[in-house]
């Protein structure tokens, strides 16, 4: 699985470090950023869920 969070489209609503805290983090401007060393989503079965919920679709997940 490949993650990508686009940072032109994020507004820094945090969904996604909430739905899935493993995989996604917020830098210290609060836009979302991926977890070093979690960038294929380690499985987890809330990214998918987090990309659904961002209210921007700034996430892609890819197989």
């Amino acid at each position: 699985m490949r993650i990508s969070i686009d940072k032109d489209v994020c507004i820094g609503a945090g969904l996604c470090a909430l739905t899935a805290p493993e995989v996604f983090t917020q830098d210290d401007d609060g836009f979302g950023e991926l977890v070093p060393g979690r960038e294929d989503g380690a499985g987890n079965p809330l990214v998918g869920e987090a990309a659904r919920g961002c209210p921007v679709q700034a996430i892609e997940v890819s197989p």
